[in-house]
């Protein structure tokens, strides 16, 4: 297939030269988006109407050709243009133009090739009818390889082995970063064998002097999820400050923390479910947290209520039945309409998702939960109010992996005038930080690590 200059804007350049005052046929374009990010470049068109569309893709160079039917160009699609950044990882630029009376042509020019996944929302909360493109890579980063990479870097292209000799190194050179990597990652992923039922089962044998808790020989790993993003702001606080953005700092600022931490001498390391302002489905942040074998899985919110007098902070857990409280399973429901707001293709999502979403919860995954979310409700409660003095517990969608201790933290009502403006301190977003690390090595203090053969 070609595309030129010249079909791209066959049957219809003059259009080019149209005024605000032409509209769609069909449908009128209410806004446009681009969202760039290192896991897929999403591109939303949304309209008051249905869009139907059509795509191929076009492989040297590569690029993706959408017609949407019942459309005339109109300067709100042709916002596209502008909306592309330089930084984008998969997109070069958007052309659009008249492809026939009533088609409109994109072509997007791509930087790599890309699986592309075009399709419907319907209107849900704020949004009108969208249609949505995701670029997909064809090769995927493979996350643990990345957060090993990123170790070595810090580390200085060598790895630390706390309490290891010399024959435990690997036999790489200590200077040839790659083949270090390629052999850490051949350690890092070897699953060991079955473990105990529940982590927390696993006690010091009664004695006159317990002791010390055993160090661990591997890279110490904590997922923290900052949640909602792209097209879902989350909470929006009366000053206008979006619960995406506020979470979305704080989770950096306790990535730097962890990446600096130790746990009995081994290296700790955050991963982010998400670092930018892109979308990532409920059951994906569970998957990621998985695919990097993470410890512990730590899920940053901001509360909100229709009553502007709701204050404090909140822990949640998972529950395998009844939620604690009529607000703890309010609060499930909410967040688990993200995917809903954050705009999820349930076409591929049913068959891949489904199977994390279903509920495949241990009781000694919940209690070690439990345990971890009493630690953080503890040192949150030293630097501001708590909205309930325990842990409560629903049905997260998010805090469904049945091998990782998870909590969800709300860390304040972005609601609340006086908490929104603490929310959006620096000073408060360091003491949540804080108070949050506090909390991680405090269980870590009482509940040390499983030793596996992921050794960094």
């Amino acid at each position: 297939m070609t595309l030129s200059r010249r079909s791209l804007l066959q049957g219809g350049s003059l259009v080019l030269l149209l005024g605000t005052q032409h509209i769609a046929f069909g449908a009128t374009i209410v806004a446009v988006r681009v969202w760039p990010a290192s896991d897929y470049s999403r591109v939303t068109i949304e309209s008051d109407g249905l869009l139907a569309s059509r795509q191929s893709v076009v492989g040297s160079p590569p690029r993706l050709a959408v017609d949407i039917e019942g459309l005339q160009l109109s300067p709100a699609l042709r916002e596209l243009v502008a909306k592309v950044q330089a930084d984008d990882p998969f997109i070069v630029g958007i052309r659009v133009g008249q492809f026939a009376p009533r088609v409109v042509r994109l072509v997007i020019d791509l930087k790599q090739p890309v699986m592309p996944q075009v399709f419907n929302l319907p209107p849900v909360a704020a949004y009108q009818h969208r249609l949505v493109l995701d670029l997909f890579p064809t090769q995927p980063v493979d996350p643990l390889a990345a957060l090993i990479a990123e170790r070595l870097r810090d580390a200085g292209s060598a790895p630390a082995v706390p309490a290891q000799s010399a024959a435990d190194l690997p036999s790489a050179p200590r200077n040839d970063a790659a083949d270090a990597l390629g052999e850490l990652i051949a350690r890092q992923t070897q699953r060991p064998g079955p473990e105990p039922a529940a982590r927390s089962a696993i006690v010091t044998p009664a004695t006159p002097t317990p002791p010390a808790p055993a160090k661990t020989d591997r890279l110490i790993i904590v997922a923290l999820d900052p949640g909602h993003g792209g097209e879902d702001p989350g909470a929006i606080g009366p000053k206008g400050t979006r619960e995406k953005d506020v979470v979305l700092q704080v989770a950096h600022r306790l990535q730097a923390r962890l990446n600096a931490a130790t746990v009995n001498g081994n290296p700790m390391r955050a991963f982010l479910t998400r670092d930018a302002d892109f979308f990532v489905p409920l059951g994906v942040r569970v998957q990621k947290a998985r695919r990097v074998q993470a410890d512990l899985f730590v899920s940053i919110h901001a509360d909100a209520f229709t009553n502007p007098e709701a204050r404090g902070a909140s822990v949640f857990a998972l529950s395998q039945g009844a939620a604690s409280s009529a607000a703890a399973r309010w609060m499930a429901n909410k967040e688990n309409a993200a995917d809903l707001i954050g705009g999820v293709n349930v076409r591929t999502q049913e068959a891949n998702v489904a199977r994390v979403l279903m509920d495949m919860s241990t009781s000694a995954q919940i209690k070690d939960s439990l345990r971890l979310g009493g630690a953080m409700l503890g040192e949150i409660g030293q630097v501001g109010r708590l909205h309930k003095p325990r842990v409560e517990q629903a049905g997260f969608a998010v805090l469904k992996a049945p091998d990782i201790p998870s909590v969800l933290v709300e860390t304040a009502f972005i609601s609340n005038p006086e908490e929104e403006e603490r929310l959006r301190s620096d000073a408060y977003q360091e003491q949540l930080a804080d108070a949050l690390m506090r909390g991680i090595l405090r269980y870590f203090a009482a509940n040390p690590p499983l030793a596996r053969s992921r050794s960094l």
